[in-house]
């Protein structure tokens, strides 16, 4: 039996009557609001790197904070927004998102940078589950299904404009205004919010103290095991560290920690739901095995993303010292194809099953990011490397839109908080592992490359090395590192060496780290292979009120 209460244009259960499109507007631009500024941040890395004097690494930081601070919180933020009505902390939470911003605007030093983030992180944690309660709340039927396409293609549509913006701004202007313009937008979306649908809070909602604790620090390790990889070691502990356990990097401790407490959360979860108080989050949007896979399958996605919007700006602008507006202009294919591909994937869901779309979009993703590891080189715009991003953005596109539906069809209206939390708990993890795992990759492999390069380089004596600081490799351009080698004692000849060694190494870096995300993508085809398989007019014509188990249903 099914229990989802929505199904794809054109299922057979429908609606007679229609909503105004204008909370959807208000819906739209809060999605925006969110995805613009973590969106904008890449793009930035050449300004913040040079206004704040930090690697790189520092600044892929505040992207993990901000993903880390909704996904460690958003499972609180849906339970606020049942007890005390979405509406108010919608509201509430524009407000917070807004002020996150005038300090990130202002911000003097990459602390304030990252603090803005996590705050900003943490409005982004009510709202989230907001945007899916609203819907739900607005719209019904072949409606909601628009309405749900039109939050994919939202989200895609601020990637554009923020590398777009973003580059404009950033290369002429400065990175600061890029951030200035989400204040004003949050006033508009707050003046906005007066137009929605009033909704009541269930007082009845305890919130899960313990749930909350046990979720948070699973998240948190897991997304700092992984940020710090590169910086702690993977094995025996470096110097950057802030502790050992018994010369062992703290790390991967961190990140095995966190899955421990995370099965403890879910172990906990279920005693309360058992005992009939209120769990953190209602294990009954992801009781089949499809809805796991759909989890599954959003993770990969969206960590395959990030790892590619951290990659190519890391690339571009750090280590070919280019402008912000050559990384919108690379990058702006890719993100236009995410935008159509998130919008036009819902017109295949009547000849299609989720699972043979899955599949498709996996095998898309997969075939681009190999191609794009052969043809890569240090052009861009060269067509090859266009066709490649393009390719991967209509698999990514695809897949996005996918996997949230098919959550959010197979859930009854009543959990589409728990779902909205679900949803941004996995965007989230997954944008902050994905782009801690692509500076722990790409540093790794670089310094791997850096060292095998400078043992079969007679040029770089040992006298040479020992004047330049080898324990921590980072992404810098030819003039950084020739800057650098001029405070030593290298001549002429070693400085080409050294430089060319640089540009091989950096490139291999980039050729093999692709290469490894084409893996990941291959492997998820396995639980794409576990979406649900059947088309929306083999569906019950109207769902059960009370059914006794539940699978996942189809995209809505």
């Amino acid at each position: 039996m099914h229990s989802h209460t929505t199904t794809v244009a054109g299922a057979a259960y429908m609606d007679q009557t229609k909503g105004s499109w204008v909370p959807m507007i208000t819906i739209a631009l809060a999605q925006i609001l969110m995805s613009f500024n973590v969106a904008s941040l890449p793009v930035a890395l050449g300004g913040m790197v040079k206004s704040f004097n930090v690697p790189p690494t520092t600044i892929a930081t505040g992207i993990v904070m901000y993903s880390l601070s909704v996904a460690a919180f958003v499972m609180l933020g849906a339970k606020l927004n049942q007890r005390f009505g979405s509406v108010m902390v919608f509201r509430l939470a524009v407000l917070v998102f807004g002020a996150a911003q005038v300090l990130m605007t202002i911000s003097p030093n990459a602390t304030a940078m990252i603090t803005a983030q996590a705050l900003s992180g943490l409005s982004g944690a009510a709202m989230v589950p907001a945007l899916v309660a609203l819907i739900a709340e607005n719209y019904h039927g072949t409606q909601q299904a628009t309405a749900l396409g039109a939050l994919g293609s939202a989200r895609a549509g601020a990637g554009v404009s923020a590398f777009l913006i973003g580059g404009v701004l950033g290369t002429y202007i400065g990175w600061r205004p890029v951030f200035g313009i989400l204040i004003v937008l949050a006033v508009i979306i707050l003046l906005l919010s007066f137009r929605l649908k009033a909704d009541r809070g269930r007082p009845e909602v305890n919130i899960d103290v313990v749930g909350i604790i046990l979720a948070a620090a699973s998240i948190v390790l897991i997304s700092f095991g992984f940020n710090n990889l590169n910086r702690w070691g993977l094995g025996t502990v470096r110097p950057g560290a802030p502790f050992d356990l018994f010369g062992f990097s703290p790390a991967p401790v961190m990140i095995v920690l966190g899955v421990v407490i995370g099965q403890a959360f879910i172990a906990w979860t279920r005693r309360r739901a058992r005992s009939g108080k209120t769990p953190l989050l209602a294990l009954e949007v992801i009781t089949s095995g499809s809805e796991r896979a759909a989890v599954i399958a959003m993770f990969a996605v969206v960590a395959l993303e990030a790892m590619l919007n951290f990659s190519v700006p890391l690339y571009i602008q750090i280590v070919q010292g280019r402008t912000p507006m050559a990384t919108a202009i690379a990058m702006l294919p890719f993100n236009l194809s995410v935008f159509f591909a998130a919008m036009l994937v819902v017109r295949f869901y009547k000849s299609y099953t989720p699972r043979q779309i899955g599949r498709v979009g996996f095998i898309i993703c997969t075939v681009a990011l190999c191609w794009l590891s052969f043809v890569v080189r240090n052009n861009w715009t060269e067509l090859a490397v266009l066709v490649g991003l393009v390719t991967f953005g209509i698999g990514q596109g695809a897949l996005v839109t996918l996997v949230f539906n098919v959550l959010v069809s197979a859930s009854p209206k009543t959990l589409a908080n728990d779902v909205g939390s679900l949803r941004g708990t996995t965007n989230n993890l997954a944008n902050a592992v994905g782009t801690a795992i692509a500076g722990a990759l790409l540093v790794g492999l670089l310094a791997s490359n850096v060292m095998r390069g400078i043992v079969q380089e007679p040029l770089l004596t040992p006298s040479l090395q020992a004047q330049v600081n080898l324990d921590s490799i980072n992404f810098v351009s030819n003039d950084r590192l020739r800057g650098v080698l001029e405070t030593t004692t290298a001549t002429p000849q070693q400085v080409d060496a050294a430089m060319r060694i640089n540009t091989d190494a950096r490139l291999r870096a980039l050729k093999i780290g692709l290469l490894i995300m084409a893996m990941v993508s291959l492997l998820a085809i396995f639980p794409a292979s576990r979406l649900p398989n059947y088309l929306p007019e083999e569906l019950p014509a109207e769902p059960p009120v009370n059914p006794p188990q539940r699978e996942a249903g189809v995209p809505a």
